[in-house]
Formats: C-alpha cells, sequence, structure tokens
C-alpha cells in the first residue's frame, strides 16, 4: 500500500520535467525557412492529446500528431514554446508539460532603403538612379535576391537582379512617390521599403504682369493690384514686385500659382514701369515691364535722335512764315515807288558816250502795270571789241521794283510815234525794250 503510494507521486513529479520536452528546427532559423514544433515523450513515449503553446497562450491542438508545422519563420514568429500531452504510464495516463523553449529567428536581411542619386530633387533633364539598397546574413549570403521598382500604382521594374534603376532626362511628371521591394527567389521572403519622394525641379517660366485698376488711370488715393503668374516651374515660387529696379513687394506661393501685391496709389513717384520676378531655386525670370500713369500725370521723356525734330517742325514753319511776311512789308513800298534814277554807263571805248534814253510809262497807283524803256547807243567801233564792252556793261546795273511789258494792243499811237522818232534819230543806237 505504502509503495503504490510512493509510485502516484513520484510519476507527475517526473513527467513534468522529464518526460516531455520540446524542439523546433531548423536551428538557427533564419526568415523564410520551415519552422516545425516537435513534442516528445521520454524515451519516445508515444503522446496523445498534444498541445502547442507560445508565450503561455495556446497555439495548436492534435489528437495524434506530435509534430506542428509552423510555415515559413517571420520576425513574427519568435517567442517562447511549450506543450503538453497525455502519457500513459500502468497503471495511470497523466498529461505532463514541456519546459519552454524560446525560438529565435534570424533576420535573412534587412528591410531595403531606397535613395536617388544625386538627389531626390533633381533638376529638370538630368539623370536620376534609384538605388534599392539591402544586405543579406553572412550565413545565407549565397541566396539570390530579386528587386522591384514601384511608382505610385505603376511598376517600373518587377523581380529583376539589379537593385538600381536608371531614369534619364527626367521630367517633371517624374515627380512622386516611390518604393522598392527585395524578395527571395521563392518568394519566402518580401520585403519593402519606405517610399522615397522624388521632386524634379523644373525652372520657372517668364511670368506675366497684369495691372487690375478702374477703368480709368489712377489717381492718388485708388488702389492698385499687381498680379503676376508664372504658367510653369516647381514650387514653391517667389514673386519679386518692382518699380523700375526697386523691389516694392515679395510674395511666396508654396504651391506654385500666382502671387498679387496691392498698394494704394501715395503721389505721382508711383507712376512708372512694373515688373515682376519668378524665382524656384532653379532659374530666375522676368517678366514685360507695364507701364503705370496717374490721371493729369505728365510724363517727360528725353527727345531721341530720331524723333526731336518733329515737335519743332510746325514752330519752324511757322517762323519761316513770319519772316517771309516781313520780307514782303518791308519791300513793298519799292513797288509803287515811280521812276527810278538813270544809271549812266562808261563812257564807249574812243571817248564816245551813248547816249541814255528812259521812257517811263507810270500809270496811276490804282493800275497795275509800269513800264521802264533804257535805250543805250553803242557806236560801230564798241562792235570790234564785244568782249571789253561786256565787262563794262557787267559794271553798270539798273534795279527796278516791277518792270511788265506791254501788250500791243495796250500800246498807243502816240507811244509808237515817239518809239520811231526816237529810231531815226539814234541811228546806229541798239535798243533794248523791256
Amino acid at each position: 500500500m505504502l509503495l503504490w503510494m510512493a509510485v502516484l507521486l513520484f510519476v507527475p513529479c517526473v513527467g513534468k520535467t522529464a518526460w516531455l520536452y520540446l524542439q523546433a528546427w531548423p536551428n538557427p532559423v533564419f526568415e523564410g525557412d520551415a519552422l516545425t514544433l516537435q513534442c516528445q515523450g521520454w524515451k519516445n513515449t508515444p503522446l496523445s492529446q498534444v498541445k502547442f503553446y507560445r508565450d503561455g497562450k495556446f497555439l495548436h491542438f492534435s489528437k495524434e500528431n506530435q509534430t506542428l508545422s509552423m510555415g515559413a519563420a517571420t520576425v513574427q514568429s519568435r517567442g517562447q514554446y511549450s506543450c503538453t500531452g497525455q502519457v500513459m504510464y500502468i497503471p495511470q495516463i497523466f498529461t505532463p508539460t514541456s519546459e519552454t523553449t524560446m525560438v529565435q529567428v534570424q533576420e535573412l536581411f534587412p528591410p531595403p532603403v531606397l535613395s536617388a542619386a544625386p538627389s531626390p530633387e533633381p533638376r529638370e533633364g538630368s539623370l536620376v538612379t534609384l538605388r534599392c539598397q539591402t544586405k543579406l546574413h553572412p550565413l545565407r549570403s549565397a541566396l539570390r535576391l530579386l528587386f522591384s521598382f514601384y511608382k505610385d500604382s505603376h511598376t517600373l521594374q518587377d523581380r529583376g537582379p539589379h537593385p538600381e534603376l536608371c531614369i534619364p532626362g527626367v521630367k517633371e511628371g517624374d515627380s512622386g512617390l516611390y518604393w522598392c521591394e527585395v524578395a527571395t527567389e521563392g518568394g519566402q521572403v518580401q520585403k519593402q521599403s519606405p517610399q522615397l519622394e522624388v521632386r524634379v525641379q523644373a525652372p520657372v517660366s517668364r511670368p506675366v504682369l497684369t495691372l487690375h485698376h478702374g477703368p480709368t488711370d489712377p489717381a492718388v488715393g485708388d488702389m492698385v493690384q499687381l498680379l503676376c503668374e508664372a504658367q510653369r516651374g516647381s514650387p514653391p515660387v517667389l514673386y519679386l514686385f518692382y518699380l523700375d529696379e526697386k523691389i516694392v513687394g515679395n510674395h511666396s506661393a508654396p504651391c506654385g500659382g500666382n502671387a498679387s501685391h496691392l498698394f494704394p496709389v501715395k503721389s505721382e513717384q508711383d507712376a512708372g514701369n512694373y515688373s515682376c520676378e519668378a524665382e524656384n531655386g532653379v532659374s530666375r525670370e522676368r517678366s514685360e515691364p507695364k507701364k503705370l500713369s496717374l490721371k493729369g500725370s505728365q510724363v517727360l521723356s528725353t527727345p531721341t535722335s530720331s524723333n526731336w525734330l518733329v515737335p519743332w517742325l510746325p514752330a519752324s514753319l511757322r517762323g519761316m512764315m513770319v519772316i517771309a511776311a516781313a520780307l514782303l512789308v518791308y519791300l513793298r513800298p519799292w513797288r509803287k515807288a515811280g521812276p527810278l534814277p538813270s544809271q549812266i554807263p562808261p563812257p564807249a571805248p574812243g571817248g564816245e558816250q551813248c547816249p541814255l534814253y528812259a521812257n517811263v510809262h507810270h500809270q496811276k497807283e490804282k493800275d497795275e502795270g509800269v513800264v521802264y524803256s533804257v535805250v543805250h547807243r553803242t557806236s560801230k567801233r564798241s562792235e570790234a571789241r564785244p568782249a571789253e564792252f561786256a565787262a563794262e556793261r557787267k559794271d553798270s546795273s539798273i534795279i527796278y521794283a516791277e518792270v511788265r511789258c506791254l501788250q500791243p494792243s495796250e500800246v498807243s499811237s502816240k507811244e509808237v510815234n515817239i518809239r520811231n522818232t526816237l529810231q531815226e534819230s539814234l541811228g546806229d543806237c541798239e535798243e533794248v525794250l523791256c
């Protein structure tokens, strides 16, 4: 009786420590390895009603099977495992519990890191290289890894052997979120990198400046708005506003678009040429200037060589007309001054002189016609020396205020008789009649 009681007390105590033990393989365990747990009895004693636990929590139950397949091991497979099972020890059946076994799953490779060279903010048109970087555990360095690259919801490269992806001549449309994935050949282990934002820096286009004010030119006290916009260019964009070459304001557009500058007109000094400038760290562009004129103000400009004569042309013409009128007024008294005094020509060669006759027909002041008749008598001896005579005649000049030749119908019979008498008396003299 006493012997039987000693057996009953001894068996449970021994069973808890030695009757069951738990094994996990392979050892060591790496990510992707097929993890297997086996609950074994002392000296391969058959077990039934086997239960597996992880970290004290029930994991699996099997009536006859003492092995549990955990599938591909992951980092989450780590923990303390144990098992229980019924052991038949005649004449008694009891359920011992194994000691805990610590399962450490080794990381096959760390999560990859995606990088962009030379920069995740490349300039438009440059070459960008994406690198997916990771490293196998030294004990599993013979494994082959495959690399995939993604942008937003698109696949750029699927399971390739190269850990780099080149994007030549990037454009603004290549901006977005990129990531990569590394996997073993069988796909048991797959790991993704954190997302990398790539922002292609596009240069700003030439901005356009618009002036907003009332329907007419603004006056002192009115408000004027300057609106500057670059149609393209990577944000953020900084806008600078200029009056001539002086900065009058600056505004930033963090998301791109336009910017405005509002100001009141304080004086005529606010008139002038306004422009704006857009800058985003890649390029800088200046707009065409826009002129702002104030109501009632006059802006003087320096004349250029091409147009300085234009304003003075009417004044010059008026001056010439005034001078011409003055000359006419000055010379008008000579018109009706009557017969001019006769001028005696120099003595003819040989001591003879040619008598000078003057036939003056002077009408009343209201008439227009004034007739002067001049007659020179030239000796025949002078015909042999025409050149000397001509030279001498150059020295004598006759000036008339007005000379008009009469028409034959206007010559009276009395004047004809006088002219004939003169011709007969002069003989060899030459008559010159105007």
